[in-house]
This record gives C-alpha cells, structure tokens and sequence, in this order.
C-alpha cells in the first residue's frame, strides 16, 4: 500500500504541475519571487549522471546485485525464494523486480526530459546533445530489463499533460534509440557552450562524447543480431567507422570521492555494504546472505584468472584474504544461510567496496568485444584475434583505476592473453563462446548489460537452477515483470503491452531475445 501510495502522489503532483492556476488576480501572490525562470540546465546534467548511476534509492542494489547479478551468477544470494532470493531462485518479488522501472521515470528520466526541453537555444546545442546521448543509455537500459515500454509518451505529464502514458514496442524504441544517437553525434558544435565540470564524465569533450555515443550506437545494433541481422550489421558498421572507444582515456568513469555525502561514494561499493555485507561483518552477518556465486569463483579459479585476488576475499577473523586458492564460491539455489556461510567469498573491500572507487559505465574492454564479434561476422575489417587479446588485457587493466590493490603485473596479463588467444579457426558459436564468456567476467559490476548481453549470445552457457516453488519451470529468467502498480492505473496501456508482447512473467521473451 505504501508503494501505490508513492506512486499515486506523483501522478497527483503532475497533475497539479500540469494544471494553469486560475488568473483572477491572484498570479502575482502564486509566483515565487525566489524561484529560477530558467532551468539550470548544468545542474540538471549532474544530477541526471548521477541518478543515472543508481546513487539514489538503492536502484543498483535490487536491480543489479539482487536480481540480474544472480540471473547470470556473479552473486548468489541464499535467502527465501519471495524475497532477496528472488533473484537467485527465480521467484517474483514486486518491489525489487519493478523498482527500476518505478526509479528510472520518476526520478533520472524526469530529469533529462526538463533539461532537453530546457536547451532549445542553438548556444546549448551541445549540452542538450550530451543529455539526448545520456537518455539512450538510461532508456535501453530500461527497455533491455522489461521489453516494451513507455518511450514516446515517457515523462510527459508536467507539460502535455500525458499521466498515462503508453508503452511503445521495443523494436521502435531501439529504432529512436539509434536515430537518437545519429541526430545527437551530427548536431555537435565545438564552437557552441559546453558542460565542463557539470558534466562527471567528460567534461565537456565532444571528441569523447561522440566516442560514447558511437559506442552505444555498436551496443544497440549488436543487441539486435538475432532480429535483424542486417540492420544491426548497417548500424555496427556505421558505429565502428565513426569511431568508436578504444583507448582507455576515451572510457565512460564517474570518478567518486569517500564523502562527505553518500552522493559522493561510488553507489556500487555503497549500496552492497549498506545494504548486505556490511562493515565489520567480515563475511559472516550479510543481511541478504549475498556471496559470490560458485559459477563465477569456479571460473576464475579453473582459468588461473589474475582477476581472482582482486576482486575477491574470503575473512580469517576480520582479515580480508584474497589468497586465490582460498576463495570459494555459494552454489546458486542454496536454501538458508550454511554454516559454513563464513568461508565464502564476497567482493575485495580494497577495490570494489571502497567507496571512492571509480564508476565505469561504458569500458574500452566492452567495445573490443563487441568489435571482435564485428569482424568474425564480416561486419568490419580488422584482427579478431588482435582486438580480442586487447579486449581482455583492457578489462584487467582497467582494475588499477581502483588503486594499488587492483594493479595486475603485466606478466600476468600476458601469461592469461596468451592462455586464452581467440580460435580463429573454429566455429562461430565456438568463438562467441570465448568472445561472450571473456564479457561476461569483464562486465562484474554492470550487471544490467551482463544480463541483457548473456539473453542475447547464450554465453557463457551457465547452468540454472531449479528451486522448489520457482516461476521460471527451472530456467534463467528473460525479462523482468512490469510494476504491479501500473497493471491497475495505466491498464489500458498495461493490458495493451501484455497482449502484444506476450504475459507478463519471467519468462517471455523481449523483441531482441529472439530464439
């Protein structure tokens, strides 16, 4: 009741927002004389990056940690199956598996419509151009958790009125999505205002931001190669040759700092210590019984993976050790905290839990990936082999950006590259098996596009689990369920996405997740 309460009141507050207050004399008293006439449009951008970067409201934790972390078994969770273990055993929990959906509109979504709307004068071009960019990336994110969803009428309620708003197939989404970004690349105007320092990412660069737009656009056009593998190769090539990023300076990092307020910590080292593991329990007192999954231990410890000691410790007392034979990870599926709970790894506190440690929302390891799968398929010129060893030397360098802790020698990384060259000569799927498994360790962390890239390659091959009472018949789920709250205030629109995608449950699949 408390949640439909919340979300009452804000179609109530757009309601009010959206009426014209009567003007019988009485504008003057009902103007605030303190108030900005003008959006600040600087302000808004911050604001938005780090909403968008789940530092409000425990987004991160109940979407990635909780749900799609344990959906592709970095995590395991061993708490009941109707709530925390949701994730991990494929049950249904509202709250949790809608909270993204509910966050994302009202909060960071609401944000970039006011900003964009804001920037209409040809001098603000590029700032509104960075904020269009920053949209795509929340709005794929959205429409990768839940398939259709609202998109044209979305966040239209202050202005049009639009309370309702109705859900738009995925397939035109990601045709906006990428227009978007097309339309956003080519109205840049380095002779125009820039962001500078209101802008967490770059600063300003339009060099930069057109390299993270390209890059989105190679991240979209690569989720639609089951569905139409023609307009995803148009679009991966027109990406790659627009140029792409591919050296480590030209990343997507929030850089976070440890306070003075929690909008200033990294919300992914945050949220998992405030929210499960917690300081002092040294492994033994989670409050959601969260570990790493064993899947994911087991891999790294089989592969000699470098990786191993950096991001993972298990406590003697309350020493972290991160000696890599030590670590050991909780079987997906287990029903109640063991009484070995203790001797389980969870992520290192000398990098990932520091709270200033660095946010990396789009990685040159991630385009080296998608860039190796380019040219196998014959969508680009270029070394698979090459850009793949690059992929993988990239994703165990980018660890020292978290401190001493995270530096891997460079023997290491060589030794591990030369242990795991791409085969060239086998088969397709026998390379996106290399390809997928060498992304699925690299994107820890960005648990949403671990998922939605997992749907999309069927790699790694992971084994799921089949827990009594699960909704799944005993298969990884393939989307998340729309908010309860919306199946009874925006039926119609609701009832209408239902029909054309399919029910409403863990198991159907989204436009691009075709068999």
């Amino acid at each position: 009741m408390q949640r439909i309460a919340r979300y009452t009141y804000a179609l109530l507050l757009g309601v009010a927002m959206s009426l014209t207050a009567c003007d019988k004399g009485f504008t003057e008293l009902n103007t605030n004389p303190n108030a900005p006439v003008v959006p600040d449009v600087d302000y808004m951008f911050s604001q938005s990056i780090l909403k968008g970067n789940y530092v409000y409201d425990r987004a991160y934790f109940y979407t990635s940690y909780i749900t799609c972390g344990n959906y592709v078994q970095h995590f395991a969770t061993a708490k009941e199956i109707s709530v925390a273990g949701s994730g991990d055993k494929y049950g249904v929990y509202d709250f949790y598996q809608s909270f993204y959906f509910r966050y994302t509109y009202t909060n960071v979504l609401t944000t970039l419509r006011e900003l964009i709307e804001a920037a209409q004068s040809p001098e603000l071009v590029n700032k509104k151009s960075a904020a269009r960019i920053w949209r795509v990336l929340i709005m794929q994110r959205i429409t990768d958790l839940y398939g259709d969803v609202p998109y044209s009428d979305a966040n239209k309620g202050l202005r049009e009125a639009i309370l309702l708003p109705k859900y738009d197939p995925q397939e035109q989404i990601y045709a906006d999505l990428l227009k978007e970004l097309d339309e956003s690349i080519a109205a840049f105007d380095e002779s125009k205002l820039k962001f500078g320092k209101a802008d967490f990412l770059y600063e300003g660069s339009i060099p930069k931001w057109k390299k993270f737009a390209y890059s989105l656009m190679l991240r979209v056009a690569m989720r639609m190669t089951r569905r139409d593998p023609a307009k995803a190769q148009q679009w991966a090539a027109k990406a790659i040759q627009g140029g792409i990023i591919l050296d480590e300076a030209d990343q997507a990092v929030v850089k976070y700092s440890n306070g003075p307020q929690i909008y200033n910590n990294n919300p992914v080292a945050w949220e998992i210590v405030n929210q499960d593991l917690q300081r002092g329990a040294n492994g033994v007192n989670n409050t959601e019984w969260g570990k790493y999954s064993k899947t994911f231990i087991d891999y790294l410890k089989n592969n000699n993976d470098p990786r191993l000691s950096v991001v993972s410790v298990v406590w003697n007392g309350a020493t972290p050790d991160n000696t890599p034979a030590l670590q050991k990870g909780m079987p997906n599926g287990t029903d109640g905290k063991p009484a070995n709970f203790g001797t389980f790894s969870e992520p290192n506190p000398a990098t990932i839990l520091q709270y200033s440690a660095p946010l990396i929302v789009l990685s040159r390891a991630e385009t080296h990936y998608l860039l190796t799968e380019a040219i196998i398929r014959g969508w680009a010129s270029g070394n698979a082999a090459a850009a793949f060893k690059t992929g993988m030397e990239a994703a165990m360098k980018n660890w020292a950006l978290f401190g001493a802790a995270g530096v891997i020698p460079q023997a290491s990384i060589d030794a591990y590259t030369a242990a795991h060259a791409l085969n060239t000569g086998g088969t397709l799927d026998a390379q996106m098996n290399q390809i997928h498994t060498q992304f699925w360790v690299a994107s820890l962390l960005d648990e949403q596009e671990a998922y939605a890239n997992w749907r999309r390659t069927g790699y790694p091959v992971l084994t799921p689990v089949n827990f009594t009472g699960n909704a799944t018949g005993g298969t990884i789920p393939r989307r998340l369920p729309y908010s309860v709250p919306e199946q009874g205030i925006n039926k119609k629109h609701y009832d209408d996405a239902v029909a054309r995608q399919g029910p409403d449950l863990l198991t159907t699949r989204i436009w691009w997740d075709k068999q």
